[in-house]
């Protein structure tokens, strides 16, 4: 029996054909011979609601931005199989929805195109930053640079070239090789940088390594000298300072063997100077009890006694010979302290006894007496006439010359 009106969009005859409604007319789309009318019409509208799932799809990409292209072969392809679908239902609504989704296409475009030219434009500005970058760490003096830091630098900003070409848009080819040349050119000038310095500095290792071997060679040949060596081993030290940088590795090696050098060279002083000093200490006893005894000269008053006696203690000094170093300054400076004092004594009595200056001082003092008596009678006018300003000034002036003739006198 044929089924006419079971659904809006479709009906199912007696065969068990399936017809879709269209505005040109009926459509056969299929046959469903095993099942009744509803299940016939219910297969084939499932096939409609994929239909309008994938139109419902495509929709939304193109809101959320989808690719222009990609939107306008969706469109293509869902109107070429909705045209001829094996389905019921709403086929003219659909294709109404996709022809409002080549309308988008059109405006999706534009939007998408400037949306790639600000992109690419914020592309090349962000390259050409890069660039910037490498150039200017390019320009730096190399004989200043820090190559650790340079090299870890360079190698960051081209990582985040490879980031950004990975990631960004693609660049117009020849803005984007022009600055690949840049960038390229600005790796090669640090990368020479860094070759060139380190090839010098090699050779100026070189140069300090084949010093500083000899250095050491000339050092340990002073062990036979023993604590002699050691002038010639300080003298070897001031050249090794000036030799410079070897390398680490070579510079830790050649000094380590430079001081054993040196530390044999002091052993050998440290067992002479303990020699010496156990036969020190006794003449430290001996100097010391000649200064208990030459002490008392600080305070003497006969110069005459004093530089005998201190001539005497100077003498058995000088016999008596060295003491421990670190008792050198001890016993010296207090010699020195008795010597200073001895010495003062007798140019006191220099001072006193000098012709040349009695002479002086004689002379002067005639002077001296001779302003004082004027000066007094001076005062004594003053004090007549009772001018007070010409008594002070002249009270003033003869108290100075009594205070420089008392003065004078021994």
């Amino acid at each position: 029996m044929a089924t006419d009106d079971l659904a809006p969009w479709g009906r199912v005859d007696e065969t068990g054909t399936v017809f879709v409604r269209e505005a040109s007319g009926e459509r056969a789309v299929g046959q469903y011979p095993d099942g009744t009318p509803e299940e016939a019409l219910a297969y084939f509208r499932r096939k409609f609601t994929e239909l309008a799932g994938q139109v419902t799809l495509l929709e939304q990409r193109t809101k959320r931005g989808a690719p222009a292209a990609d939107v306008a072969k969706a469109v293509a392809s869902l109107t070429a199989s909705i045209s001829t679908a094996n389905a019921v239902g709403d086929l003219a609504a659909l294709q109404v929805r996709l022809e409002a989704l080549g309308g988008s296409v059109t405006e999706l475009t534009e939007k998408q195109s400037e949306e790639s030219k600000a992109a690419v434009a914020a592309a090349l500005a962000e390259r050409g930053a890069l660039v910037a970058e490498a150039e200017a760490l390019a320009a730096q003096d190399p004989a200043k640079a820090q190559w650790k830091l340079v090299t870890a630098t360079i190698d960051d900003i081209f990582g985040r070239w490879q980031k950004h070409q990975t990631d960004g848009p693609r660049l117009p080819k020849n803005e984007g090789n022009e600055l690949w040349k840049r960038f390229r050119a600005a790796r090669a000038t640090i990368d020479g940088h860094r070759k060139a310095f380190f090839a010098e500095l090699d050779s100026t290792h070189k140069d300090a390594r084949t010093t500083k071997q000899t250095l050491v060679v000339t050092a340990e040949a002073l062990a036979a000298k023993g604590s002699d060596g050691i002038p010639i081993y300080r003298a070897l030290l001031e050249d090794w300072k000036k030799a410079g940088r070897a390398g680490k590795k070579f510079d830790d090696a050649l000094w380590a063997k430079f001081k054993d050098a040196g530390d044999a060279l002091y052993a050998a002083k440290s067992e002479v100077d303990a020699q010496d000093n156990e036969e020190f200490e006794s003449n430290l006893a001996l100097k010391q009890e000649l200064l208990s005894e030459a002490e008392p000269l600080v305070s003497a008053t006969d110069r005459v006694k004093a530089k005998e006696m201190l001539l005497s203690i100077q003498r058995r000094w000088d016999k008596i010979g060295k003491v421990p170093r670190d008792k050198v300054k001890t016993v010296e400076d207090r010699l020195r302290a008795i010597e200073a004092a001895v010495r003062k004594l007798d140019e006191e009595h220099w001072q006193k006894n000098n012709p040349e200056r009695q002479e002086r001082s004689e002379g002067f003092a005639g002077q001296l007496q001779d302003a004082i008596a004027k000066l007094e009678r001076e005062l004594e006018a003053a004090k007549t006439s009772g001018d007070k300003k010409k008594i002070a000034t002249a009270q003033e002036a003869l108290d100075a010359r009594r205070a420089w003739l008392k003065a004078l006198k021994p």
